[in-house]
């Protein structure tokens, strides 16, 4: 505690007497251990000279950096397969290709309900090829995931999948050209139980979500006060955790009281949407979307800006899709000075063009450049706010190449690439709107991927659809994506509606809790604990625990029993593993 800087301040509390002093300083976490392999998070988006060594020494994959020759692989289709060296680097090449599938694959044996993260160096002979990894096993074919190569280096390729079957399985690579040669090198398949996956996520929570606070009491001589009893009580939480909202909330205490209690912030369900805000051309109306923000104001609740333009042909004001290039021109850069300058500064996020990755009406009729053009001009108005792609299918269905997280890195630096953009603030808005069975390794290796970038995550409309296991994969995704340290924010896409919510609804029209509102508030119950105390040992130290975000300490100490103080307290998290915060000193007179 020697090398921390102390802060120092005078609390006058009534009119009694008592000379308190409590040091208090934040201590990283400095491991939470498990009896499990430990995940491996890390993903490069760079393509390199020399791929990097296999993840796990490669899992259950054999000979994985091929170093022993062909050890282990064999052609698959009718490409013809050869060891090569180049760099002192050994690799595997698939050639004489005729179908997609023709390439380099190895036979595994995989285990039903075990999830598996896979891994792999790539590499083309020309041009930039979209290459995909394929499980084949004895009842179809599983996606494991996808990158685009790139030829004179390697490109990582990082997925997953979860075994629905026990039994042999062969592990190949495909690529749609079948022109060029693929190049692997540096395979990795490491199978984890649930119960160690469940452990993965447990001591990423505890790691990046938590911090030490250690507390010491002392009097005015510097002597330890021991037995005084300090207790925390959370007052807002650090991780922003939130729902849409719709137009309904205005006028319903009890929408009101039920969202206020629980969520930190939200989106806007339509109510800032173009369609909504000028639904006649020339004529805005704000007037909703206003006192929805006035109202989250008022509550403490920050707001995520939905949208300033969505890229989906289907859902533009009625009068727009008849313009001419020239007069949609006009009327964008009218749309863009109107919403951003009106919202500039009271917003956390803006969703520049909404679903870009699946649509593009704005780029057909405007040019390609149109959503690189949008970001700067939306960041020249409000420079300070995050901008984000915000897209669909990124993280929930791997066979989905439009959004694929390298497709999502590509369009991030294509917008990036344009005059002006290399400095704005760029956020990955990933809407998460799950159906069906969830591939949890993939998803969490998306979110590898795409956290390599070192651009701010957010899940930004999480939903699941209905279907028999709803609420237990609602459940396991936000636990996913909260305990992925990439992960920024989660804003559920579960806005009440009286007409019926868009697929899972949390309260019935009484607010009272549904199912899935029961498991979002066991979800918040993780922090909020209503016993968080204890009492300084003999040397006046207490250490406790605290996920990030603001308290209100209360203390007593024996010496006078009716003399209690409260101070607030701000947990942050540190991107430091050795920093604590400044120490505080609080004196009671």
């Amino acid at each position: 505690m020697s090398q921390m800087k102390q802060v120092s301040r005078v609390l006058q509390v009534g009119s009694r007497t008592m000379s308190l002093i409590l040091l208090l300083c934040i201590i990283l976490l400095r491991g939470f251990e498990v009896d499990a392999l430990e995940y491996d998070y890390s993903a490069s988006i760079e393509c390199l000279t020399h791929p990097l060594k296999p993840q796990y020494n490669g899992g259950i994959i054999e000979n994985p950096e091929l170093n022993n020759g062909l050890e282990g692989w064999t052609s698959f289709g009718d490409a013809k397969i050869e060891h090569r060296e180049s760099l002192g680097n050994k690799y595997v090449v698939a050639h004489s290709r005729n179908k997609a599938n023709d390439s380099v694959s190895q036979k595994i044996h995989i285990e039903k309900d075990k999830h598996y993260t896979l891994s792999a160096w790539i590499q083309v002979s020309e041009g930039n090829v979209l290459v995909t990894a394929i499980v084949k096993t004895r009842t179809g074919l599983k996606f494991g995931g996808a990158i685009f190569a790139e030829t004179n280096c390697w490109s990582m390729l990082k997925g997953g999948l979860t075994a629905e079957e026990s039994g042999p399985a062969e592990l190949y690579f495909e690529g749609n050209k079948t022109s060029v040669e693929i190049w692997i090198d540096n395979v990795s398949l490491q199978s984890f139980a649930e119960k160690e996956w469940s452990s993965h996520q447990d001591q990423s929570i505890e790691k990046i979500r938590k911090r030490k606070v250690l507390i010491q009491a002392l009097n005015e001589e510097g002597k330890p006060l021991p037995n005084a009893n300090i207790s925390f009580a959370l007052k807002k939480l650090g991780f922003p955790f939130g729902s849409s909202m719709n137009k309904y909330i205005l006028n319903n205490t009890l929408y009101q009281n039920w969202f206020t209690s629980r969520f930190t912030v939200t989106t806007f369900e339509n109510e800032m949407k173009w369609y909504s805000t000028e639904a006649v051309k020339g004529k805005e109306d704000y007037m909703i979307a206003d006192a929805m923000l006035q109202f989250a104001k008022q509550h403490n609740i920050e707001v995520r800006g939905h949208n300033v333009f969505w890229d989906d042909p289907h859902y533009q004001p009625s009068w727009v899709p008849s313009l001419s290039p020239t007069q949609l021109s006009s009327a964008v850069e009218e749309r863009v000075k109107s919403v951003v300058s009106k919202y500039k500064g009271n917003l956390i996020a803006w969703d520049v063009v909404n679903e870009n990755l699946h649509f593009s009406f704005f780029e057909s009729k405007l040019g390609q450049t149109f959503s690189s053009k949008i970001f700067n001009e939306v960041h020249n108005i409000d420079g300070q706010t995050t901008l984000f792609l915000n897209d669909y299918n990124t993280i929930e269905e791997s066979s989905d190449g439009a959004s694929s997280p390298a497709r999502y890195i590509q369009k991030i630096k294509q917008i990036q690439s344009y005059a002006g953009n290399s400095g704005i603030p760029i956020g990955i808005g990933l809407e998460s709107h799950f159906s069906g069975t969830i591939n949890f390794p993939y998803m969490r290796a998306s979110l590898d991927y795409l956290g390599a970038s070192r651009f701010p995550i957010w899940i930004t409309e999480l939903d699941v659809a209905r279907e028999p296991r709803q609420l237990q994969y609602f459940e396991l995704a936000l636990k996913e994506a909260h305990s992925h340290p990439m992960v920024r924010g989660i804003v559920m896409w579960t806005a009440w509606s009286p007409e019926g919510c868009y697929r899972i609804c949390l309260v019935d029209n009484n607010f009272k809790n549904l199912p899935a509102g029961n498991v979002v508030d066991k979800f918040i119950s993780q922090w909020k604990s209503n016993n968080l105390s204890g009492v300084t040992d003999k040397n006046g130290f207490l250490e406790v625990t605290l996920f990030h975000g603001d308290y209100e300490m209360e203390i007593v100490h024996p010496i006078q029993k009716n003399n209690t103080f409260t101070q607030f307290l701000k947990v942050t998290p540190s991107d430091k593993s050795n920093q604590t915060q400044p120490v505080v000193k609080l004196h009671i007179k």
